[in-house]
């Protein structure tokens, strides 16, 4: 798309490859959560939802890059603490199971 005076429109562009991004980043963490545990790949998903995330709102702000940095940062951190909590809603459901085991 041509704007004034002839230019590309940048625009146009950036959500073009802010979207081939996505779709590159998406494949990647589809194929690459085997033998990670259940922690590591939310905080792989979440990451990569942030940037994801991040990058279109960025873009529409005028920095693609800076926004999928933010959000790829949130979201690998939101990633992890809530991977940190199944773990531990894991572990006490484990010592439950265990200990009305052992009072049969």
């Amino acid at each position: 798309m041509r704007g004034a005076g002839g230019r590309e429109e940048e625009g146009g562009c950036e959500v073009k490859r802010t979207a081939i991004a996505i779709g590159l980043i998406g494949a990647l963490a589809a194929t690459g959560c085997a033998g990670m545990t259940d922690t590591q790949q939310r905080t792989l998903t979440g990451g990569a939802g942030g940037a994801a995330g991040g990058a279109i709102i960025g873009a529409l702000a005028g920095n693609a890059a800076l926004g999928a940095a933010i959000g790829g940062a949130v979201g690998a951190s939101g990633g992890f603490l809530y991977g940190k909590h199944k773990e531990s809603e894991q572990r006490a459901y484990d010592q439950g199971y265990q200990q009305g085991k052992s009072q049969r």
